[in-house]
């Protein structure tokens, strides 16, 4: 499998310049809370004491998944083409707060089992219509696998920019996060399993059993791609595949909620170094969500009590990574502004 290789952000000496820059902005030490820690990591990101953030893109895959057949939603497969149209006729969440926020949003089909016609703000990437059940089998072969992380380096590398926010779209892929978050983190089941697209507590317990089996059946795998491709899905595998190349390329990476976030868990494994270039956008409702974020050593911008996905909360997010840059940038200090520091500094 060819991962590109990622370098670690981690710089001591542009690290002690960024902070200085930052501390010597007009406000007490601190003030601005986790801004502060967001901007250090833009700069250390692009290699910079002044961050630019160009042509951001928000990037939502979309996938079926084997599984959903099994009654793990409370909704049916359908409705992940349906929500697909949703988004490209800019009726979805998403799209509402692409536009408030000026981003394009480009959706990729990368396994829905519904033939799309091609129109602009399509990419066409299917794998397969949808991957097979999990409980039977592996849900994508490796080579199927491999070819959803080629494809979503592949959509990487044709956008422009330097900062790409990442969403989902898949009926059933709570259950294929919560079982990469079972796997790749050792979380029991019973803290990684959620109600998804809205079960009741009768359906939570089929789904965390259903799930269970499915845990057992492929509890020989050990490898990271083993697993994602046991487990996973293609629009998970595609996500991973974007992120490894988007840190590749230095681009900050702002991930939406529970889904991609284990698509980030997956990228993890295969490049620990990808987790430096990862901004988390929210810490959703989602039961399994706030146990991904405690792995990833995560400090999410917002805590909304959303569980929506398609890229909502990267959105909404935006605007914050957006201020942190500018902070930088554009915030005066106190030697340029003519403002007494504080006594004893």
């Amino acid at each position: 499998m060819n991962v590109p290789e990622i370098l670690p952000i981690a710089d001591a000496a542009l690290a002690a310049r960024l902070q200085q820059r930052i501390d010597r902005k007009t406000k007490p030490l601190g003030a601005l809370g986790r801004l502060e820690a967001l901007a250090l990591q833009l700069g250390l990101v692009q290699r910079t004491e002044a961050p630019v953030l160009t042509a951001p893109q928000l990037v939502v895959f979309a996938a079926d998944h084997g599984l959903a057949r099994r009654g793990v939603s409370a909704y049916p497969q359908d409705v992940t083409w349906q929500m697909v149209e949703n988004m490209l006729a800019g009726g979805a969440a998403v799209s509402v707060f692409a536009r408030q926020a000026g981003l394009p949003v480009t959706l990729v089909d990368a396994g829905v089992a519904h033939d799309f016609a091609p129109r602009e703000g399509l990419l066409l990437r299917k794998i397969a219509a949808g991957t097979a059940d999990a409980s039977q089998g592996p849900a994508m072969t490796a080579a199927q696998c491999e070819a959803a992380l080629a494809a979503g380096a592949e959509v990487v590398r044709s956008l422009p920019g330097n900062v790409l926010l990442l969403g989902e779209m898949g009926i059933g892929n709570t259950s294929s996060a919560a079982l990469l978050l079972a796997r790749l983190a050792g979380v029991p089941l019973e803290a990684a399993v959620g109600r998804g697209t809205g079960l009741d507590a009768a359906g939570v317990v089929r789904k965390r059993a259903l799930l269970a089996q499915v845990l057992e059946r492929h509890a020989a795998l050990r490898a990271p791609a083993d697993l994602l491709a046991a487990l996973g899905g293609f629009e998970i595998a595609m996500l991973a595949g974007a992120m490894l190349q988007a840190a590749h390329e230095r681009r900050v990476i702002v991930v939406d909620g529970f889904i991609v976030a284990a698509a980030a868990l997956a990228a993890r494994a295969l490049r620990p170094a990808v987790r430096d270039y990862c901004v988390f956008s929210h810490r959703g409702a989602e039961a399994g969500h706030a146990a991904l974020l405690r792995t990833l050593q995560a400090q999410p911008l917002l805590d909304l009590e959303m569980r929506l996905g398609e890229g909502s909360a990267a959105a909404l997010a935006w605007p914050l990574v957006q201020a942190a840059a500018g902070m930088l940038n554009e915030m005066a200090s106190f030697e340029s502004a003519g403002v007494s520091d504080r006594e004893g500094r």
